[in-house]
């Protein structure tokens, strides 16, 4: 995973609720594991006017003129804007993996769902909870006529807008610290490789018959 690096970006507003994760990446993509190669089928369903299929060459897919992502103000959006319980339904962990293909790094929304929002730290994307109030505003700032840009900090854990605006977020101290490292679960692990294999060294002299093939 790789590190998470401060950055100025373009917000798109999805003006919606209860996003579930089929609607971020349907179900009939979730059969590769490789963690690469979702974003063009990201929100499948709102963006394209056909059904999509795994394999299709989605450039030459007819595209919903309404949705947002399909606005050249937004196509190389980095910041995803959106409302309450984003990221609901199945737990799949494809759903961040679509939005980070696409090249979203960060979303902010008023709540996010438990599941979805723990993955994000895990796969290198910024879930950022704002008050409604707060993002009631920024989407009146990002549906003007032009894009409106956010520099993330998030050593600082802030947000500043191209008017000059800081807005302060809050996240836990580990998550902070696996996006800074860019560390998913097994990373965190191997940094205690050390310990683990202190232990299993002392266990062999402690339990040997353990380690004995085939007993």
């Amino acid at each position: 995973m790789q590190p998470f690096v401060n950055f100025t970006g373009v917000v798109a507003p999805l003006d919606r609720a209860n996003v579930d994760t089929d609607a971020i990446i349907p179900k009939q993509f979730l059969k590769s594991i490789k963690r690469t190669g979702f974003g063009p089928y990201l929100f499948d369903a709102w963006r394209y006017l056909d059904h999509g299929e795994p394999g299709m060459d989605c450039t030459r897919r007819p595209r919903n003129p309404e949705f947002v992502l399909n606005d050249p103000r937004f196509a190389q959006a980095e910041i995803l804007l959106t409302r309450e319980n984003f990221g609901c339904g199945s737990s799949r962990e494809h759903a961040p993996w679509a939005l980070t293909d696409f090249g979203i790094r960060v979303i902010l929304a008023p709540s996010f769902a438990d599941i979805f929002f723990n993955n994000c730290f895990k796969n290198g994307l910024l879930p950022i909870r704002l008050p409604a109030t707060v993002i009631d505003d920024l989407f009146v700032k990002a549906t003007g006529v032009e894009p409106l840009r956010i520099a993330v900090d998030l050593p600082a854990q802030t947000l500043t807008l191209s008017d000059g605006q800081v807005i302060a977020f809050e996240i836990d101290a580990g998550s902070k610290q696996r996006l800074i490292e860019g560390l998913d679960d097994i990373g965190l692990t191997l940094k205690e490789a050390d310990t683990i294999r202190a232990y299993e060294e002392r266990r062999r002299l402690e339990a040997p018959w353990l380690f004995v093939i085939g007993h």
